[in-house]
């Protein structure tokens, strides 16, 4: 199996590093979101659209980085992934990261936080097993090295190494593949075992304590490395030191306009949002 790249220095150029997050199933934002950067006139197309409303991946440069929560709350969750797995298809290898979020955590290991009613936690066995046979490839990952950020969902305030967070996702479902039956016992060893991923902290899975699925942004401090991540909502993107938020998806679900990525270059990092008219604004952050 091909290990896909984790780092951008690992992909051939200066690749502009696409971020969103948190589009937890709402399929309409997420698309405004992903082609409102080529209705920037500054950027090439990172998705084209077909007939039938899909997006494709456009002969471009780019690096995507979905950066967690693709499911729960809203009516497309089905829809959202496999959006997620054709663009991933679609890109070269490794241009196209699914990162990990608590709510893709929670098909990893549902015992853990008993959601009821919910998408991940509602999953029959075989859909459960697709998704853990996607992570056991890779195809979920935790972080990815950018430029000048690292990328996870939630968070640390210390340095990680980005190979091994994702060694442990790979391992973690690939164990969970292997358990005949209830696999509850193992859920909880490997919520300890990788800690650094999976725990969920105190302040019901937020606290300052939690790994890169949970912690929340208050808890991040400004002189933590470099990071862009998502979980915590926001209007619009925060940069708090030198991290910044940018889950500008959900909050804005029920008014017109906001849907946005983040596109950080060598040197740069700006947001590309949608404005209620539905034209695109670009400012950098």
């Amino acid at each position: 199996m091909d290990i896909p790249p984790a780092t951008t220095e690992e992909i051939s150029g200066d690749p502009l590093i696409i971020h969103i997050s948190d589009i937890h199933g709402y399929l309409t934002d997420a698309r405004r979101a992903l082609c409102a950067v080529g209705d920037a006139e500054r950027y090439p197309d990172l998705v084209t659209t077909d007939e039938g409303g899909q997006l494709h991946w456009a002969d471009n440069d780019y690096v995507l980085v979905v950066n967690g929560d693709v499911i729960d709350r809203g009516p497309a969750n089905e829809a959202c992934l496999e959006m997620v797995w054709r663009l991933q298809n679609e890109a070269p290898p490794g241009r196209v990261r699914y990162q990990l979020g608590n709510h893709e955590l929670a098909i990893l290991l549902p015992s853990l936080v008993r959601w009821p009613s919910t998408y991940s936690t509602s999953l029959d066995a075989a859909d459960r097993r697709k998704f853990l046979e996607r992570a056991s490839e890779r195809a979920v990952t935790a972080a990815f090295e950018g430029h000048q950020y690292t990328y996870s969902h939630a968070g640390q305030n210390e340095p990680f190494d980005v190979e091994e967070v994702n060694d442990a996702v790979q391992t973690a479902a690939s164990e969970l593949l292997d358990v005949n039956g209830d696999d509850r016992a193992l859920q909880k060893q490997l919520e300890r075992r990788y800690d650094r991923v999976f725990a969920l902290g105190a302040d019901d899975g937020r606290g300052p304590d939690a790994g890169l699925c949970w912690m929340d942004f208050s808890h991040l401090e400004p002189s933590a490395p470099p990071q862009i991540v998502g979980h915590t909502k926001r209007v619009s993107p925060v940069k708090n030191g030198n991290v910044v938020c940018g889950n500008i998806i959900r909050m804005n679900h029920h008014s017109p306009g906001g849907e946005g990525v983040l596109i950080e270059g060598p040197d740069s990092l700006e947001v590309v949002r949608r404005k209620p008219t539905g034209s695109v604004s670009v400012s950098s952050i």
